[in-house]
């Protein structure tokens, strides 16, 4: 079988598939052969993901879990059973710790961490009765570290890898993989949200915010989404049955 079908046959539901590292990881896994689903609260992006990986687009907030059990059956009635789930949905804010509203920690928490939960627990007789199945987490660098103004995103990203871990363990004789990506500052629309606020509380101007994120990575510029897709995609093909439990660091060197 040529390189470019090793996910022929296959289907692959992304969360948050609209843009940024959900978009890309879609056209990497389609141009593996697999088959997508697309999930995203709105339906510009993930419909204009879809239209380039012939895909399906499925509107749904992952926070309502009726809702995404709604979405996930979709997919399976468009797509077949699901043979990898790549949870990447997830939201960032930041404040000083004394000022973060209960309200703000409540919703990302919600969206980064009990979403994956429910994403998960919602794939998983799909995974579980599939073979070469694959379950990864789009974390962040925040989940091995602490992060300053950050401290619910943090949190959320540390309770996801160590959900992957426990799930790793508990599933490793099974025909499933589970494991995390942990990107650092990514040029994405989260980024852009970010240096937008920075902006709105200092005297510098969005592209200089930007540019300061981007010193936050020890090599000087943000991670390409293609970069992040790419060891998604890694972790996807059939040879990898072997890599579970990983979490695994494209952040140029920041958590060296």
């Amino acid at each position: 079988m040529q390189a470019n079908n090793w996910l022929q046959g296959r289907h692959a539901l992304i969360t948050g598939g609209g843009t940024g590292i959900g978009a890309a990881t879609a056209a990497h896994l389609h141009a593996a052969g697999a088959t997508i689903s697309v999930l995203g609260r709105r339906s510009e992006p993930i419909e204009r993901t879809a239209k380039v990986v012939n895909g399906r687009a499925i509107r749904c907030d992952v926070t309502d879990r009726e809702a995404l059990g709604g979405a996930f059956d979709e997919a399976r009635a468009a797509n077949g059973p699901i043979s990898m789930l790549v949870v990447n949905a997830g939201i960032g804010d930041s404040a000083p710790f004394a000022r973060t509203s209960r309200e703000a920690w409540d919703r990302i928490i919600a969206t980064n961490l009990s979403a994956a939960f429910d994403s998960a627990q919602l794939a998983l007789p799909d995974l579980l009765a599939g073979e070469d199945s694959r379950l990864v987490f789009v974390a962040s660098v925040a989940g091995l570290k602490g992060a300053p103004y950050a401290a619910p995103y943090a949190a959320s990203k540390h309770g996801l890898i160590g959900l992957m871990r426990s799930m790793a363990v508990e599933f490793a004789a099974s025909s499933m993989t589970v494991n995390a990506v942990c990107p650092a500052f990514v040029d994405t629309p989260m980024v852009d949200e970010s240096a937008a606020r920075i902006a709105a509380v200092s005297r510098r101007s969005e592209e200089e915010a930007r540019q300061s994120l981007a010193g936050m990575n020890r090599h000087g510029r943000l991670i390409h989404p293609d970069g992040v897709a790419t060891m998604i995609l890694m972790l996807c093909l059939p040879q990898s049955r072997d890599v579970n439990g990983a979490a695994l660091t494209i952040d140029g060197g920041t958590t060296a």
